[in-house]
């Protein structure tokens, strides 16, 4: 993430995406009273041959927080109850293969599902990195890594132009209830950790998924969720019990959830969280460093969320204003 800190402007976005109500009236992209949890949806990205899953997750009262007893740092909260919107989110972690699409204008096209005018070459994309972001470790089939929070709403903001539907990052309230509602897992069959990886991530999907039907949302590699970093996530949930959301007001720190191979078996918790840091940045040459691409973050990637109900061009616009600075 950048050093330099610039305030964002606030608007009525986290109504307008996350609550809608108190801005223009929203689009519904499906039904969800037909929908079972777990639901999937097969997605292809529009003139290439790749694809990606999304698992529906319904909406609903959700008790966020680390349970009394359980392992839990200071910046966990006890057990609170917050109100949910219903949303769908990958079933796996962006692939390399999903980004290199973003990244390499020869692999995009002009082909959109809306059929809108779509210019390849005016798409703002990765600049090239000081070295590889994954230290070589990722190639088809396993993760995209490497890139900063920017990169990555940079990368949903280009598939929801793609596909003509809005995505997003997930916020930490719905990374946390996505984990929480996949249930137990054994973490040797789960997740690849630090006594099991090999000291490397691996191919998305290798390991068991969970009740809900993810994979790798603990460990594998951890991943951006939308929040800025506050430590007192308590106060959080108090002050927002319908869709937490930790609006920016700088680019840095934000939050990262789910631990990565190179992580304890016990910091693979739903509840645990990561504060973003410029140590990330320590090898980057650059002045200013990159606002794509962290040259020490090799652990750390995301997966998408699809609101159900979707924004409206505008509501659209302005979010994206806020969270990328525009």
């Amino acid at each position: 993430m950048s050093p330099t800190k610039s305030p964002l402007k606030s608007s009525c976005l986290l109504p307008a995406i996350l609550l809608f109500s108190g801005c223009a009236a929203p689009r519904t992209a499906v039904d969800p009273t037909r929908l079972a949890a777990g639901a999937t949806a097969q997605h292809t990205i529009p003139g290439t041959d790749v694809s990606y899953l999304m698992v529906y997750v319904p909406g609903g009262e959700a008790i966020l927080g680390t349970p009394a007893g359980a392992p839990r740092q200071a910046d966990e909260p006890e057990p609170t109850t917050v109100e949910l919107s219903a949303f769908w989110m990958g079933k796996y972690e962006v692939t390399f293969d999903e980004y290199a699409v973003f990244r390499l204008p020869r692999l995009d096209s002009d082909t959109t599902a809306t059929g809108l005018p779509y210019d390849v070459d005016a798409v703002v994309r990765p600049s090239p990195p000081y070295e590889d972001p994954s230290a070589g470790m990722s190639q088809s089939g396993f993760p995209a890594t490497g890139m900063t929070q920017w990169g990555a709403l940079q990368y949903a903001r280009w598939v929801s132009e793609k596909t003509g539907v809005f995505h997003r990052l997930p916020t930490e309230a719905e990374w946390e209830y996505a984990c929480r509602m996949g249930g137990d897992r054994d973490l040797d069959e789960a997740a690849w950790h630090w006594d099991n990886s090999g000291e490397r991530f691996h191919p998305v999907g290798e390991k068991a998924a969970d009740a809900l039907g993810f994979h790798d949302l603990l460990g594998n590699v951890a991943e951006w969720t939308m929040d800025e970093y506050r430590e007192d996530y308590a106060a959080v949930l108090a002050e927002q019990p319908k869709d937490p959301w930790v609006q920016p007001t700088a680019l840095h720190p934000r939050t990262v959830r789910g631990g990565a191979f190179d992580d304890p078996v016990d910091s693979l918790r739903c509840g645990a969280r990561t504060e973003s840091t410029l140590s990330w940045k320590r090898r980057d040459p650059q002045i200013p460093r990159s606002f794509w691409w962290n040259t020490d973050s090799p652990f750390l990637g995301f997966r998408l969320v699809r609101p159900v109900r979707q924004p409206t061009g505008e509501e659209a616009a302005e979010f994206w204003a806020l969270v990328l600075g525009d």
